[in-house]
């Protein structure tokens, strides 16, 4: 199998939110806008933002989502400074391999990362 890219398919309730979160909050950088489908740059990868999902008005469980999207930075403090400038809230929580910083999406998703290990989102 000669692989060309991954990417990860991340299923909305309200597509519009969703969008403006991940693009204006996390910084991601839209490589393709659709009425009820975006594409997101997601490091080597992509993240697919698509219609026809079921939000949460907290934190879904991992029966809800057994999904975490981890993004690895190279600067945590500084990434964390600029999605809380951008009015994200961040659980920094320390581990013995590593920090990670934990972030839950408008619609309850978990997204964590270390950000010189992974920046979670929640």
């Amino acid at each position: 199998m000669d692989i060309r890219e991954t990417g990860i398919i991340l299923f909305c309730e309200d597509y519009e939110l969703v969008l403006k979160f991940y693009s204006e909050q996390l910084g991601m950088k839209i490589r393709q806008r659709g009425k009820d489908l975006s594409i997101l740059d997601f490091g080597g990868s992509y993240l697919m933002l698509e219609e026809n999902g079921v939000a949460s008005d907290i934190e879904k469980t991992r029966s809800q989502n057994p999904t975490v999207i981890r993004l690895n930075v190279n600067n945590f403090d500084l990434a964390v400074s600029e999605i809380v400038a951008r009015g994200v809230n961040v659980e920094v929580k320390s581990f013995e391999w590593g920090t990670i910083g934990v972030v839950i999406d408008p619609e309850g998703n978990r997204r964590s990362a270390p950000w010189s290990h992974p920046l979670v989102f929640r």
